[in-house]
């Protein structure tokens, strides 16, 4: 009997010791990785730059539908998006320049609303969505597009102030 409790108790030591393994070596690949569906606070000057976050555009919900409008000076208001946006950028202060661009192996849309009003794009750089120009303070709402209604594709999102 003692030898059987040894060998659990082995055991046991040896899981937990695995499952402390894995979860640092988790913790470390995610402190690396961009960060997914990922919120934003930035001011000037911020860095890393370009900031990357990550995510699966689409949804079921018409992007003319979010944006109460089918076009926008920035773009059209196309593609599906869910009901809630996929990130939340906060700006602390007024940026002259800042480039919010979607890379994705497929074609991509994105509508940005905030202080100022709603934008929309399709096709920025060849079929990646991207917003670019003056952003004012405040909090931004923003949502990646498929054109298939739900279907979903990884993408990045970055944000630079590098013109």
């Amino acid at each position: 009997m003692p030898t059987k409790a040894l060998n659990r108790g082995m055991k046991l030591s040896l899981m937990i010791v695995t499952l402390f393994i894995t979860s640092v070596s988790v913790i470390a690949d995610a402190q690396e990785a961009p960060t997914i569906f990922g919120d934003v606070t930035i001011g000037p000057q911020f860095s890393p730059d370009p900031l990357t976050v990550r995510g699966m555009s689409g949804g079921s919900v018409s992007g003319n539908e979010i944006a109460g409008r089918t076009e926008t000076a920035t773009g059209p208001c196309t593609g599906f998006v869910d009901e809630t946006p996929d990130h939340t950028l906060v700006l602390t202060s007024k940026f002259d320049y800042l480039k919010l661009q979607v890379q994705s192996p497929e074609d991509t849309t994105m509508i940005v609303k905030g202080p100022g009003g709603t934008w929309c794009n399709d096709d920025f750089d060849n079929k990646n969505a991207g917003i670019v120009g003056e952003w004012l303070a405040g909090t931004y709402q923003i949502w990646v597009g498929s054109y298939d209604k739900g279907k979903y594709l990884p993408y990045t999102l970055q944000m630079t102030e590098v013109k």
